[in-house]
C-alpha cells in the first residue's frame, strides 16, 4: 500500500526518464527553483507540512528535484545563513572522508585500525585490538562496548571487548570518532583540512568539525547539508568534477554493509530492507526502517532531527535541520513521520486524510507509554502485532500503555469516521 501511495502521490511530478541534475555555483547564493506545483504539490498541503514542522521545532527544511531548491523553509530566528549542527549525521561525510583516503592510497579500510592509531588505544589484549579494522569502524561491528557509562568517550579505558570483531552491530561513538584520528594519521592532515580540501571546495560546502567533549560535530549552514546530499546522490562527481570517483565504496557505502543490521551501511541509514536495529539496542526489528519513505532511500541522520535524505529513483534530496520530539540518537522515526507528510503533497484528489492529519504519537520507540498528540475524542484505537493479531492494551485518556506487551513492532491505528491512520510503534 505504501508502494502504492508514493507511486499516485509522486506520480504529475517525476518522469521515467531522468532528468539533468543541476548543480548550484560554488560561490554565492545563487541556486535554481522548481516550483512545486509543477510536481503536482498543493500550497495547502505544503503549508501543512510547514506548520507541523515548526511544532516540532525545526529550523531549516529543504527539498531539491534534481539539483533544484523546490521547497525551502526557515523557522523563528534561523535563516538561509544561519550554522546548525549536524551531530551524527556527519558520520555519513566520515564514511566519505575515509573513502577518499582510501581511492587515494592512504588506506585500506581493510588495514587493522592498529596500523594507525598504534598499540594500546583500547583496553583491550595484543590480539583483540589487532583484529579491529577500519571496516569495523565503518560499519559498527568493532565488538567494543556501547554498554559503558559514556558511549562517546574514546579514552582506552572506556574501549572495552564485548565480543569479536563483526559478529555485534552496536551503535557506538567512540570507535566512530576515532576514525578521524585514522584519516589524520593516514594522510598527515588535519581531518578539517582533508574534508575541505578533498570534498567542501570541491562542492562549495562552506562547514568544519567543532569538538563538542569527545565528539567532533560538523557545523555548517542547511545548504551546506543540500550540497552534500547533493554529491551522496551523484556517484562521487559533482558537475563532472571527480570527488571520490569509486562506485566500489559508494555502492558498499549505500548497501548493508554486514549481515547483523542490514539497514546499516559506511556509517549510512538505509531503507527498503527486511529488518534493522536501532542505537542502544540488540534487538532486530522486522521490516523497513521508514515504511512511508520510498524504499531506495539512503539517508544520514543525527539526533534530534538532523537529517539528509538521498531518494536516487527520484532524483531527490531532503534536508531538515532543527530539533524533534523525543531524544533519540538517530532521527528514524522523526523522519518516517515527514514522508507521511511527503507522500500527502499530491493534488490527486482523495490521498490527503484530513481528519486524522495532526495527530502524532511520541516517544517511540518507547519503554511503556504513548502519548497521542491532537486526540479530539471521538478516536476509536487498534493494535496489531506483527502477525496482524489484535493485541490488548490500556487507554487512559490520550495515553496507551504498552506495559505488558514484549518488545516488538506493533501498529496502532487510530479511525475517526471514515478515515484511518496507521502508526508503527516500537516498544524496546
Amino acid at each position: 500500500m505504501k508502494h502504492i501511495l508514493l507511486l499516485l502521490t509522486f506520480t504529475l511530478g517525476f518522469s521515467t526518464l531522468k532528468a539533468q541534475t543541476y548543480f548550484p555555483p560554488l560561490v554565492g547564493s545563487a541556486w535554481s527553483t522548481t516550483d512545486p506545483a509543477t510536481l503536482g504539490w498543493c500550497p495547502d498541503s505544503i503549508n501543512k507540512m510547514y506548520d507541523w514542522l515548526e511544532d516540532s521545532d525545526s529550523k531549516a527544511f529543504l527539498v531539491l528535484k534534481d539539483g533544484k531548491i523546490v521547497l525551502e523553509k526557515y523557522f523563528g530566528t534561523f535563516t538561509v545563513d544561519s550554522f546548525a549542527v549536524w551531530n551524527s549525521a556527519g558520520k555519513t561525510l566520515t564514511a566519505y572522508a575515509v573513502g577518499i583516503a582510501q581511492h587515494e592510497g592512504f588506506l585500506d579500510i581493510d588495514d587493522p585500525t592498529s596500523d594507525y592509531l598504534g598499540t594500546g588505544w583500547t583496553s583491550l589484549t595484543l590480539p583483540q585490538e589487532g583484529a579491529i579494522t577500519i571496516k569495523h569502524q565503518l560499519t559498527m561491528t568493532t565488538g567494543l562496548d556501547d554498554g559503558v557509562p559514556d558511549f562517546h568517550c574514546t579514552d582506552p579505558a572506556c574501549l572495552i571487548y564485548k565480543a569479536a570483531p563483526g559478529t555485534r552491530w552496536a551503535y557506538h561513538n567512540g570507535p566512530y570518532t576515532l576514525l578521524d584520528s585514522v584519516i589524520e594519521s593516514a594522510t598527515g592532515s588535519t581531518l578539517n583540512a582533508w574534508v575541505n580540501q578533498k570534498i567542501s571546495t570541491k562542492i562549495g560546502l562552506t562547514g568544519l568539525y567543532i569538538q563538542s567533549g569527545y565528539n567532533n560535530v560538523f557545523v555548517s549552514r542547511p545548504r551546506g547539508m543540500a550540497r552534500f546530499g547533493l554529491l551522496l546522490s551523484q556517484d562521487g562527481y559533482w558537475d563532472g568534477t571527480a570527488v571520490l570517483p569509486d562506485l566500489t565504496y559508494l555502492n558498499e557505502m549505500r548497501n548493508s554493509s554486514q549481515s547483523l543490521n542490514n539497514s546499516y551501511g559506511y556509517l549510512t541509514w538505509l531503507n527498503g530492507k527486511s529488518s534493522f536495529m536501532i542505537p542502544q539496542s540488540q534487538f532486530v526489528f522486522p521490516g523497513e526502517l521508514c515504511p512511508n519513505a520510498p524504499a531506495d532511500m539512503y539517508a544520514a541522520e543525527g539526533k534530534n532531527g538532523q537529517i539528509i535524505n538521498v531518494i536516487p529513483s527520484q532524483g531527490l534530496v531532503l534536508v531538515r535541520m532543527g530539533s524533534s520530539m523525543g531524544n533519540s540518537l538517530v532521527g528514524t522515526q522523526y523522519n518516517d513521520t515527514i514522508w507521511q507528510y511527503m507522500n500527502r503533497l499530491s493534488c490527486v484528489a482523495g490521498l490527503n486524510d484530513q481528519s486524522l492529519e495532526a495527530i502524532q504519537i511520541s516517544p517511540n520507540p518507547t519503554n511503556e507509554l504513548i502519548l497521542i498528540s491532537d486526540l479530539q475524542g471521538n478516536e476509536e484505537f487498534q493494535l496489531k502485532n506483527q502477525q496482524g493479531q489484535s493485541v490488548p492494551f490500556q487507554q487512559i485518556g490520550n495515553e496507551i500503555s504498552l506495559k505488558n506487551l514484549q518488545s516488538g513492532v506493533y501498529f496502532l491505528t487510530i479511525r475517526k469516521e471514515n478515515h484511518t491512520k496507521t502508526f508503527r510503534v516500537i516498544r524496546n
